[in-house]
């Protein structure tokens, strides 16, 4: 797709040539359990937390597609800066689905890191005022350690007593976050449990998880799954340039190999990574046009588009995990040092991909379903 805005090539540009320095700090990242800070300032600085925010607020306002391209680059440096920076990214516009007066609260500085939570393990009660209380604890809430704000699902009883799911924007500073994330994948990602405890949240952010999910200029899910895939395809390309990279005067130990470059069989394997690497992009394409069709037009998709987004994004991303796993088999034995990038895409891509939204065969059935015209028998579409 042309890219027209300046600001959004400037960042794109930027970023791009962070590559480098995003890839170097990976094992720093697995050491600490969190992206250096150095890795956030440097995105901040180049304008990526702007992307999502709505230009009457000093944001970029990006198009999707836009947005996935600079989220594309930073995962092909890092996995988990560009894990943690797809989950900010992503849920950055979803303030703009609130009242006035939180929009103004939270895009007040013009760039914000919005970290989320959609399963409902909290509650809401009124408490007597303008306002509800909040209470509960949510695991996995990536980038956590660094947000400036916290999108969390949890229980509001209705006038009949019937609890229903909303969503509350809460400052971080108000939750605690505990240090208890220990993973072999996606260990930088800081994805650690935030608790509220009797914390006020006033009326107007405050809203139905219906409203977030219906969306707005794009309908959340679809777009959220836009933004995750083009997390994992940098991944892959990520794991693919490494690869090559560590390719020269390399032999194939016990074989009469000695550069592995002159075997058909790494020659099939790298062509293989390739092509998955250059049809998840395709699919990726093809659904990124779609969504941008929509929103430039003011429609939203119907109930068998959501459903065949979720089907390629997921199909999308398994192309890419192929890819990873094949480079990985290809790679040697030293391939598992710590110190060595290719490993730690591999784990992340693998292990991220377990993620419940993108998990391969949970949307593979949901499109499925619409194909063959039956109820989607999901909410989150």
């Amino acid at each position: 797709m042309t890219r027209t805005d300046s600001g959004v090539t400037a960042v794109l540009d930027e970023v791009t040539a962070l590559v480098p320095t995003l890839r170097e700090s990976g094992a720093e990242a697995e050491q600490r359990r969190w992206i250096p800070d150095e890795n956030i300032e440097l995105l901040d600085k180049a304008g990526v937390f702007r992307l999502a925010v709505p230009r009457r607020f000093g944001g970029l306002g990006a198009p999707v597609a836009d947005q996935a391209a600079v989220l594309n680059q930073i995962a092909r440096g890092d996995s988990a800066t560009g894990w943690v920076s797809m989950i900010w990214v992503s849920s950055a516009w979803v303030p703009s689905l609130f009242p006035e007066q939180a929009q103004e609260e939270v895009y007040a500085g013009g760039s914000v890191r919005v970290s989320t939570g959609f399963t409902p393990s909290g509650t809401l009660t009124a408490d007597g005022g303008d306002g509800y209380t909040l209470d509960g604890s949510w695991k996995w809430i990536s980038g956590s350690q660094g947000a400036d704000w916290a999108l969390l699902s949890a229980l509001l009883a209705g006038p009949d007593g019937t609890p229903a799911p909303y969503a509350a924007l809460v400052p971080l500073s108000a939750l605690t976050v505990a240090d208890d994330w220990y993973a072999s994948a996606g260990a930088g990602t800081g994805s650690s449990t935030v608790t509220a405890a009797g914390v006020s949240v006033p009326a107007h952010r405050v809203v139905p998880l219906t409203d977030v999910l219906a969306g707005g200029e794009y309908p959340f899910v679809p777009f959220f799954m836009a933004q995750g895939a083009a997390a994992y395809i940098g991944m892959a390309k990520g794991a693919y340039e490494r690869f090559l990279e560590r390719l020269p005067g390399r032999g194939i130990t016990y074989t009469s190999w000695t550069d592995q470059s002159l075997s058909p069989l790494t020659q099939v394997q790298v062509a293989l990574a390739a092509n998955r690497i250059e049809a998840a992009e395709a699919l990726q394409e093809r659904w990124l046009r779609r969504l941008q069709e929509h929103a430039d037009a003011g429609t939203q998709p119907d109930v068998a588009e959501r459903a065949a987004a979720r089907g390629r994004a997921a199909y999308a991303i398994q192309l890419a995990k192929e890819a990873v796993d094949g480079l990985f088999e290809a790679a040697g034995a030293s391939v598992i040092l710590s110190d060595e990038p290719l490993q730690r895409f591999h784990r992340d891509i693998r292990g991220l991909s377990l993620h419940a939204l993108f998990t391969f065969t949970t949307n593979q059935e949901v499109h499925g379903r619409a194909i063959l015209g039956l109820a989607p028998d999901t909410p989150f579409l």
